[in-house]
C-alpha cells in the first residue's frame, strides 16, 4: 500500500513538473485568446456554432498549442543554469523532469504541432515549421543579442493570433490597431522581465538589453513605450464595437501610468516581479474582455471599409 502512495506521489509531482515546464496556465489562456479572438474580432460573418464546429481552426490552435508548449521546454532546456537563480523554486520543480526527456517531448510536440498545421494546408504546416525554428533559434542565439532578442521574443508570443487571423482572413484595421497595441504591452513586459531576470542573465552570458544598456535606459524604454501605448487606445476608443470593453482601456491607460512611475522607481527584484504580475494579469483580463466587443457594430465598421 505504502508503495502505491509512493507511486502515486511521483507520478503527481511529474505531472506537476511537466506543467510547469510547459508553463500550462499560459497554454490554457492561449487557447482561450485564440477562441475568443476568433469568436469576437475576426470571424465576421460567422456565428458562434460555425466557429466551435470549424475544424481547422481546431487544427490551428492544436497545432499553436503544440508549438509553443515545446517552446516553453526548448527554452527551459537552454535556460536551465539562469532559472536555478531567478526561478529556485520553480526550477527545482522542472528538474523533476530529465533533460533527455524533455528534448524527446520537445520533438515529439513539434511533430504533431506540424502534423496538425498539414491537415489544414501546406501553407500552415510551412508557418509552424518556420514559427519552430524561430522559437529554437531565440532560443539558442537570438536571446543572447538585446534589441534583437526582445523584439523577437514579442513577434513570437503575438505570431498565435497571427495564423488565425490569416485563417479568418479578415483584414480590418481595428484589428492591425489591436496588434499595435499588444505588440507594444508585450514589449514592456519583456523589458520588466529582463530587469527582473537581471542576475539569472548574467549567469547564462546573456545581453539582454538591461545588461548592456543599463536599467536606466530601459526604463526610460518602458516610459517610451508606455505612452505610446496610449496611441492606438485613442484610435481604438474612435470603433463603437468594442463598446463595453472601452473600460478595459480606460483601467489599462490608468495601470500602465502606474506601471511607468512605479518602474522609474523600482530597484530590486520583488518590484519588477510585482509589475509583471501586473502585466499578466491585465493581458489576462484583456483576453476575456473581448467577451465585451459588439461583434455586429465590427461587421458594420469592415462593410464600410470595403464600400
Amino acid at each position: 500500500m505504502n508503495f502505491s502512495i509512493s507511486n502515486n506521489n511521483k507520478l503527481f509531482v511529474k505531472l506537476l513538473s511537466l506543467l510547469s515546464v510547459v508553463r500550462g496556465y499560459n497554454i490554457l489562456v492561449l487557447i482561450a485568446a485564440q477562441y475568443l479572438a476568433a469568436i469576437f474580432i475576426f470571424s465576421e460573418k460567422k456565428s458562434l456554432t460555425h466557429v466551435l464546429l470549424d475544424w481547422h481552426l481546431l487544427y490551428l490552435v492544436l497545432a499553436t498549442v503544440c508549438v509553443v508548449a515545446s517552446g516553453y521546454i526548448i527554452n527551459n532546456f537552454y535556460d536551465v543554469k539562469a532559472d536555478r537563480i531567478n526561478r529556485p523554486i520553480k526550477s527545482g520543480l522542472d528538474a523533476q523532469i530529465k533533460q533527455e526527456t524533455k528534448l524527446s517531448l520537445y520533438f515529439l510536440l513539434n511533430f504533431i504541432g506540424f502534423a496538425f498545421g498539414w491537415l489544414v494546408s501546406w501553407r500552415a504546416a510551412l508557418f509552424f515549421a518556420l514559427y519552430i525554428f524561430g522559437i529554437w533559434f531565440y532560443s539558442h542565439k537570438l536571446k543572447r543579442f538585446p534589441l534583437v532578442g526582445l523584439i523577437t521574443a514579442t513577434i513570437l508570443t503575438i505570431l498565435p493570433f497571427f495564423v488565425i487571423f490569416v485563417h479568418f482572413k479578415n483584414f480590418s484595421t481595428v484589428i492591425f490597431i489591436h496588434a499595435i497595441f499588444l505588440f507594444l504591452i508585450l514589449m514592456v513586459r519583456e523589458l520588466i522581465k529582463d530587469l527582473e531576470n537581471i542576475q539569472g542573465a548574467i549567469a547564462n552570458n546573456y545581453n539582454t538589453f538591461p545588461i548592456v544598456y543599463g536599467e536606466r535606459k530601459t526604463k526610460q524604454l518602458i516610459i517610451l513605450l508606455i505612452l505610446l501605448t496610449l496611441i492606438p487606445i485613442g484610435f481604438l476608443f474612435r470603433y463603437p464595437a468594442i463598446a463595453y470593453m472601452k473600460y478595459y482601456f480606460y483601467l489599462t491607460s490608468i495601470t500602465l501610468l502606474f506601471i511607468a512611475i512605479y518602474a522609474w522607481k523600482a530597484v530590486n527584484r520583488q518590484q519588477y516581479q510585482l509589475l509583471h504580475n501586473i502585466l499578466k494579469f491585465l493581458l489576462l483580463i484583456g483576453v476575456f474582455s473581448l467577451l465585451l466587443v459588439d461583434k455586429s457594430l465590427l461587421l458594420d465598421k469592415v462593410i464600410e471599409q470595403l464600400n
